[in-house]
This record gives C-alpha cells, structure tokens and sequence, in this order.
C-alpha cells in the first residue's frame, strides 16, 4: 500500500478522532509541555499496551484495471478501396472471419500476367524436352555412322593387306624374269588405291567422331536449356504465390474469436498499406473478452513480496453493492517500470458473462503470502494531531507522559504498523478519551497485550 493510499485510508478514523480530541480540549496542543501551576489536576489511571514484534500477512491496497485477455488492432496490408463491410461494433467473430474486403484490381492483374508468363516457360519447358529428344537422336544417328566408318575401315584395312601382299609376290616373280613389268605396275596401282582408300576411311571416322562430340554437346545443352526452363517456371510459380497472399491481404479477417469492439472504415473508403503498428488508427479492433486480464501496478516496497497465487480481492464501483470478486494472483512482470516504481501484476477471471469490460477501474487488495515482522500497536493507541502528524503517549518507568511522533506503516484495520518514533518494548497509552502533556503523571492500571 503506497503513502497516499494509506493516508486515504486512516483519514476517516482519524478525522472523527481529531474532532473529539478537539472538543474536549479546545486548543489544546499535543506538545503542551507544562501545566499551570495553580491547576488541580490528579492522576489520570490509563491502561497501557506495548510496542511489540508480531508476524503479520501483509496487505496491499492498489489500483487495478480490467484489459481484453487478447486486444488486436486490425490494419491494411494491401492498398485499395473498400468493396465490402461485413462486421459492424459489437458483432461476435470467430477466427479467421471475415471484417471487410479491399478492392485491389491492380494486383489482380498482375496475377493474369504472371499465369501467362507461367504458361509460356512451361512452353518453354516442352520446347527443351523435345530438344532433348533431338539431341540424343543426333547423337545416336552420329555413332552408328561412327561404327560404320570403323567397319569399313577394317574392310579397307584387310583389302590393302591383300594388295600388298600380292604387290610382293608379283614383285618377286618380275625380278626373276618370270612377269613382265607391265603386270607389277598394275599391281601396284591396286595396292596404292587400297591405301588411298584407307585414308578416305581414317578422315571419315574422324568425322564421325566429330559429330558425335557435336550432337553430345547439343544433348547436353538441350538437357541445360529444359533445367533453366523449369527454374523459370518455378519462379514465376513463387511469383503467383506471393500475389495470392497479398490478394489474401485484401480481405481482413478475425485472428482470433471475439468481439468487434472498434471500427473505423465505411464502405469505399481508400485504405493505404500499413506496416507499421500505431501508425494511425486501426480499420478494426477485436478483443477477446470472454477471458479479461485485470493488471495491478504493485509499488516497489510490495513488489518482491507477491507471488503467483496470492489471493486477490477485486472490488469495482459499478458494482459497489456486490461482493469482492475473489482470484489470485496469475503472474508477475519481475521487473519495475522505471517511470512509475510499480511492477505489474495480472489476475486472470473468466467473464463468460461478459459484465467485465475492458478499461473498467478499480482497486485490488493482495493478501500477500509472505509474513514479515512487524512493530505493531492497537490503533486506538495512535492519535492525529492538529498539523497531520501522529503521535504517541509513551509511559515511562516512572509512569510519567512524554509524547512522541511516529511513522505509520501499514494499517489493517485493527493495528498499525510503527516504523519509528518508539522502540519495541515501550508502553503507550492506549484509547483514553482525554489529551496528555508532556511530564504529566499517570496512574497504571495494568498493561494490555
């Protein structure tokens, strides 16, 4: 509970309180030190309560406020007009229903470009196959031509052997005188066509094998051509992907089930695209609202003792004569915010009903889990004095009156809590209808626990 709040607190007890000090003794002060001579006065019999250490559940008074468990802020992400509206404020959606469609007919066209640009590659595509189909037919027409170049070549081959063979022979039988000259002569120009013909076959085999290399590479760059094809096809197919989401984009739909709670378009109104959160208002809000959050900003002397499930008591003044709404503790941030000192806490109810709304104020009182010793009085035993501060009469061994101011803590209703001013252990009087100064005897009647 904050300084301000306590003060809130205790001032109606204490108003009352001041009111009747100030009645019996009009102007009279607290820090009266003396008493007039010639006054009769006799001791006054008091009873006494001492300072003393207790353990005690602290409480904490805050402010709370009531939030959608879930709020979304629906903004554009495409740019166009407005062709249809289908929700209106306070209408009930489920997820993925639609709000409003956005009119986008430019995006709608480039989606028919890029289907034609899809039909062309995969055109493309057909073209590179049957290039393919060309090219292993060359290259298949190209090495049956090889093997019939090299089967002819073994046919010339064995032909020039033979030639030889018999330029020899004749050779022989000419240089013994048994042929003519005339008849070499013949042989060799058969055995020298047979070798021209082995030469005709060696440079067509070479050929051969230049237009297999030829038609082997035209096969491979076909094969090229049909892959690039394909990744021109793939990527315009992407192209048509993203189109489709940002025509997706044109219509707005629910994220999640809910209450259409702000709506801030009519229909053929233009929208503009926006990728920034807060920039402007929201075309819609939907909040969840069956569900609230209730958040408590718990001052930086409570904070470290809340924990989860801390019973919380919830009171609201649009229903001041109903109960306490009762719940507990759900989470805690952990850490503070710098500009206020406070770390918030949440406290989740359901509200099937609906009679929580979001922005709804209030204040929570958390009864905190954690006890802590305490120096603590009756709070009879504590006065008001006239400039706001409180004060005690303190007893001493000689039951003589000294006042002395204090520094409240908390207060529960029934006892405050000291933090300074008097030690553990000190007897104060208690609630006495009449006003003491400071030296004036007492008469002890007995000490009260």
């Amino acid at each position: 509970m904050t300084t301000v709040d306590m003060q809130i607190h205790r001032s109606a007890r204490y108003h009352a309180l001041i009111i009747g000090n100030m009645i019996i003794l009009a102007g009279c002060s607290p820090k009266q030190t003396a008493l007039k001579p010639q006054q009769d006065v006799r001791d006054i019999p008091v009873k006494t309560v001492a300072l003393a250490t207790t353990e005690v559940q602290r409480t904490t008074l805050q402010p709370a406020s009531i939030h959608a468990f879930y709020r979304a802020e629906i903004r554009a992400r495409a740019t166009g007009f407005v062709s249809e509206l289908k929700v209106d404020i306070g209408d009930y959606v489920e997820t993925g229903a639609e709000l409003a469609v956005i009119h986008v007919p430019e995006i709608r066209k480039q989606r028919e470009i890029t289907e034609a640009r899809i039909q062309r590659y995969e055109a493309e595509e057909q073209r590179a196959q049957a290039g393919i189909q060309l090219a292993d037919a060359r290259v298949r027409s190209s090495q049956a031509m090889l093997a019939e170049a090299r089967s002819q070549m073994a046919g010339v081959e064995a032909s020039l052997a033979g030639s030889e063979s018999e330029f020899n022979r004749t050779q022989d039988l000419v240089d013994r005188g048994s042929l003519q000259n005339r008849m070499l002569d013949e042989v060799r120009m058969k055995r020298d066509s047979e070798a021209a013909r082995k030469d005709a076959m060696a440079s067509s085999i070479q050929s051969a094998q230049a237009e297999v290399a030829v038609a082997e590479a035209q096969a491979a760059a076909a094969k090229a051509d049909l892959v690039a094809a394909k990744a021109e096809t793939q990527v315009a197919r992407r192209q048509l992907d993203e189109i489709d989401v940002m025509i997706q984009f044109a219509t707005l739909r629910a994220p999640f089930t809910g209450i259409v709670t702000e709506r801030n378009i009519e229909p053929g109104d233009l929208v503009r695209q926006s990728n920034e959160v807060g920039n402007g208002r929201p075309l819609f809000v939907v909040s969840q609202v069956d569900k609230v959050r209730v958040r408590i900003p718990v001052p930086e002397s409570d904070a470290p003792l809340v924990r989860p499930g801390d019973e919380v008591r919830l009171t609201f003044p649009s229903f001041a004569s109903e109960a306490p709404i009762v719940g507990n503790v759900t989470r805690r941030s952990g850490d503070l915010d710098p500009s206020t000192r406070t770390m918030m806490v949440e406290v989740e109810l359901d509200n099937a009903d609906g009679k929580l709304l979001p922005g709804m104020f209030g204040q929570a009182s958390i009864n905190l889990s954690t006890k802590i010793a305490a120096n603590m009085l009756p709070s009879q035993a504590i006065r008001i004095g006239e400039n706001g501060n409180a004060y005690v009469y303190v007893v001493g061994d000689d039951e003589t009156v000294s006042i002395a101011e204090v520094t409240m803590g908390m207060d529960d209703g029934n006892s405050i809590e000291v933090l300074a001013g008097i030690q553990p252990g000190q007897r104060v009087i208690g609630s006495h209808l009449k006003r003491f100064v400071d030296g004036q005897k007492v008469v002890v009647l007995g000490d009260r626990n």
